[in-house]
């Protein structure tokens, strides 16, 4: 599309034309994407980033693993350095037991989210 034609359509659905500009030039809404639920390795994170997140949040699931701090630290740079194979691999080493989580056997049948409803 022209820059004649993007203005034309920015005034014909009444957006502002630097806006319509910008998500042509950047080639998607320029709205902050963050991923969030499930980050819980560098690769999780480093993954997210690759598909185009802004950002990565890690609930608090992370303070279940074996080395919280470790383990966070290692996400927090992942992101960074999520194009870097050899760094990514280097900050999946020696990071403590995994964030636990609740096998379904576990979970009461009362609570059960697949057994609810109609």
């Amino acid at each position: 599309m022209t820059d004649e034609e993007l203005f034309a359509y920015a005034k014909e659905i009444q957006a502002p034309y630097d806006l319509l500009a910008q998500t042509a030039r950047i080639g998607r809404l320029p709205v902050v994407n963050f991923a969030a639920g499930g980050v819980a390795t560098p690769a999780d994170a480093a993954l997210m980033m690759q598909l185009g997140c802004d950002g990565v949040f890690v609930g608090s699931g992370i303070f279940k693993s074996g080395d919280p701090a470790k383990r966070a630290r290692a996400i927090v740079l992942a992101v960074t350095h999520h194009d870097d194979p050899k760094k990514l691999a280097e900050l999946s080493e020696d990071l403590g037991e995994a964030m636990v989580g609740i096998n379904i056997s576990d979970i009461p049948a009362g609570q059960v989210y697949a057994s609810r409803g109609w």
